[in-house]
């Protein structure tokens, strides 16, 4: 997988040289995008969905860790593809001081989405735990395995039940 910084990006959208693909949810891409760009979620993505242009493609997200994953995806199903990931995400595009475009309502990415839900359950575990009655802790127990989970798998099952909730769709 290739690498392209922010500035590299902006000069070869200008030529009209790439495809960007945004791999976010749409949720997100809502929110705000970078002008031109496709939005195909990672959950979705594939080279049948890619347009069919003959051009390098470009996948972004927010900071750069989703769109990697959907270069490995892209080029396991096809190696011959010219594919980069843009460093650091639309974080660092807006960081070198391009443009995103605000499409409309501002709705928390579904990361920080799942840390609060989790944060919100742990902590209420103990505050029910300590007030209510001690099986309260094991909801704490249970979030905190689930986390452990989500770091040794990379899967979680919160953040796909979030992405499916009408403020997200």
């Amino acid at each position: 997988m290739k690498i392209m910084t922010a500035n590299q990006l902006r000069k070869r959208l200008e030529q009209n040289d790439v495809i960007l693909i945004d791999v976010r949810e749409p949720a997100e891409y809502k929110t705000e995008c970078i002008e031109g760009a496709i939005l195909i979620p990672l959950a979705e993505i594939s080279c049948e969905k890619l347009p069919t242009q003959s051009r390098p493609i470009v996948v972004h997200c927010h900071s750069g860790k989703r769109s990697a994953e959907a270069c490995r995806r892209l080029l396991a199903q096809n190696p011959d593809l010219e594919v980069y990931n843009l460093e650091g995400g639309i974080l660092a595009w807006k960081e070198s001081g391009c443009v995103v475009e605000k499409l409309g309502c501002s709705v928390l990415p579904v990361d920080r989405q799942t840390q609060f839900a989790a944060g919100f359950l742990a902590f209420s575990g103990v505050i029910f735990g300590s007030f209510v009655s001690s099986w309260f802790y094991a909801l704490s127990g249970f979030v905190g395995l689930g986390l452990m989970f989500v770091g040794l798998t990379g899967w979680c099952g919160m953040a796909k039940l979030l992405t499916k909730m009408p403020w997200n769709q």
